[in-house]
């Protein structure tokens, strides 16, 4: 019975697992059916999207190509067109071409025809001339002398007028003007003069010093003169001593040692070093002390030591008897008075009249002018370069800067100053000599006289060579010469007198 029951529980377990088995597959195979139709489904409206796109993207592609095409067409055909254009263009280009070469041709053959005509013309010119020459008895160039030579003499006296007029008008205003600007500043500015000479005289307290000055042997006078450079002259004068040098620094520095010697006494070669030593030590503190004080009435600031020194040798440096530093300031003061009424920078005119003889410091010992010199001075200082032009050019007959026409209206007035500057007499008769031999030089002249100091020449011509106009001339050609190649101070008025004199005698 169990076992029936065993065999019958275990074929229904069978049943029972094959039935679940079967349930198990179909429900497996439905849910797969169902996936697979999903996937299907999807798979077909893909590819249906995709032959839409498809079709879109030909559409599309059909439409570039169209318009790319009809695009080309139109460039084409505007190529047609400017290659049209070209074309005709070329051809009248070359339709101008040979029209310009005609035209070339037939001008190039009226050259031809207007040279022959020049040339034929020319000749039948040549020709008249030849025969005017041959009636004349004249050549061209002296038929045109001999024209010339009429009309001069016919309007000489008339043009000498008109062109003495001219002048008289064009001057007098300037000359006045002038004449207010100098005469402003001149009452505005005075300066003393001192007149200094190659020699400097000292009081000896008796005529005894004189031997001990001289020493024993002359060894005392002779140490003097080594050291400092001079010549001690001792004559018979009681009770004076005389200096004699070229340069006022060494007779300075000998007159300061000699003070000390005298006052000291004991009068020997160690002592003589002694205080010609202190003496050079004393002109170089001075030297520096006048140069400061004077660039400080100029108005400079700041100067270097080693200028202010050589401006203070300008104390010690003398022109035509004029002191230098003197004259230096006067022009200064000048200047800028001058160029305080004209308008310029008054500062800068003041400078540069007080700088434009800063080589006359060290002329002595330099080699070269005083205007090169001075320009030397100046660059070596890093000054305004106008002032080195100022120094370099104020003696020329034109210079560039306005202010160098300034500096030398102003150095011409303060040496031109009564008693300012003096000569010596052989320089005084030396200079009025060249004066009148540079007048005599020019032909048609009896004799010149130079006068007023030699402020004025007066001039004698002959009546019979020179004439009216030919006297004015000539003044002004003594005036450029005169000014070319003397040195003078001031100005110099040029008088040229033609006097005519009939005589007749009566029987």
């Amino acid at each position: 019975m169990s076992l029936y029951i065993i065999l019958g529980i275990f074929f229904g377990v069978l049943v029972g697992i094959e039935v679940g088995y079967v349930l198990r597959k179909n429900f497996a195979a439905s849910r797969a059916n169902s996936v697979e139709a999903i996937a299907e489904k999807k798979l077909i409206e893909a590819k249906t999207k995709e032959q839409e796109v498809i079709l879109k993207a030909k559409e599309q592609a059909i439409k570039i190509i169209d318009e790319a095409n009809k695009e080309e067409q139109e460039r084409r055909k505007d190529i047609k067109q400017v290659q049209s254009r070209l074309e005709q263009r070329e051809s009248m280009f070359d339709k101008k071409l040979l029209e310009f070469e005609d035209t070339k041709t037939k001008l190039q053959e009226k050259v031809e025809q207007i040279k022959a005509i020049k040339e034929k013309i020319d000749t039948v010119h040549q020709q008249a001339i030849d025969k005017l020459s041959e009636v004349a008895k004249y050549s061209p160039e002296e038929a045109k002398e001999v024209l010339f030579s009429r009309i001069e003499e016919n309007s000489k006296e008339e043009l000498m007028n008109r062109v003495i007029k001219m002048e008289k008008i064009h001057s007098e205003e300037i000359e006045k003007k002038a004449q207010d600007i100098m005469i402003c500043a001149m009452q505005r500015t005075a300066s003393s003069h001192a007149a200094e000479t190659t020699g400097t005289a000292i009081s000896l307290p008796s005529d005894e010093m004189k031997g001990r000055i001289i020493g024993k042997e002359g060894r005392n006078i002779k140490t003097l003169e080594r050291m400092t450079g001079c010549e001690l002259i001792i004559d018979e004068t009681p009770g004076v001593l005389v200096i004699s040098s070229f340069s006022p620094i060494r007779r300075r520095v000998c007159h300061l040692a000699l003070e000390k010697l005298i006052k000291d006494g004991r009068i020997q070669p160690a002592k003589i070093e002694e205080y010609v030593q202190e003496a050079k030590k004393e002109l170089a503190v001075d030297l520096k002390n006048t140069g400061e004080e004077a660039l400080h009435q100029m108005g400079f600031i700041g100067v270097d030591p080693k200028f202010a020194s050589i401006v203070g040798r300008l104390k010690y440096r003398t022109s035509y008897g004029q002191n230098v530093l003197m004259h230096s300031l006067e022009v200064g003061h000048l200047c800028g008075l001058m160029a305080e009424e004209l308008g310029v920078d008054v500062d800068k005119a003041r400078k540069a009249g007080f700088l434009h003889d800063i080589g006359k410091a060290v002329d002595h010992e330099t080699q070269g002018a005083h205007t090169e010199i001075g320009k030397q001075i100046v660059d070596k200082f890093k000054m305004d370069p106008d002032f080195a032009e100022v120094c370099l050019t104020h003696h020329d007959t034109n210079p560039p800067l306005l202010l160098t026409k300034l500096v030398m209206a102003g150095d011409a007035i303060s040496a031109s100053r009564v008693g300012a500057r003096r000569d010596t007499y052989e320089q005084y008769v030396a200079r009025l000599e060249a004066l009148e031999d540079t007048a005599k030089s020019f032909p048609g002249i009896e004799k010149a006289y130079a006068i007023q100091a030699g402020r004025e020449i007066r001039v004698f011509v002959r009546p019979e060579e020179v004439d009216d106009y030919s006297a004015y001339n000539l003044a002004k050609d003594i005036a450029r010469k005169i000014e070319g190649e003397l040195q003078y101070p001031g100005e110099i008025k040029v008088n040229v007198i033609r006097e005519s004199r009939t005589i007749e005698y009566a029987r």
